[in-house]
């Protein structure tokens, strides 16, 4: 069992960086793909971001390829997502998903997910 736990999100302004973290709270991250999800306002929950176990890249949607970097410390269980140049789009709750298999954009592919933190750009 992983328990997954945001943070990070907070109210900035367009142009701004921010960093996300997500921390395992309970069991280990470093056998896992981890990926970034967000749900918008009003929007099915979309794929944002994704970081292999070990080796390999990472993949980006594109609405964020250039502006978002995801990182992993498995010494430390955590994931990062440093998003910059946000704009007003990237508005939404960002969730943290581990899966226990390779690259996915699916939701339904990743089996533990944290409750989820909030950011949202102003204009």
């Amino acid at each position: 069992q992983v328990q997954l736990v945001e943070s990070g999100g907070d109210l900035v302004q367009v142009g701004d960086s921010l960093r996300l973290s997500c921390a395992a709270s309970e069991g280990t991250i470093d056998n896992k793909g981890m990926g970034w999800f967000r749900q918008g306002p009003g929007n099915e929950r979309e794929f944002v971001a994704y970081i292999p176990r070990r080796n390999g890249g990472p993949v980006y949607a594109d609405s964020v390829r250039g502006r978002f970097t995801i990182s992993r410390d498995n010494a430390k269980n955590t994931v990062h997502l440093l998003m910059n140049s946000l704009k007003p789009e990237d508005t939404a709750t960002y969730y943290c998903a581990a899966t226990n298999g390779g690259y996915s954009w699916r939701r339904r592919d990743y089996a533990y997910w944290g409750q989820g933190t909030q950011v949202t750009v102003s204009s």
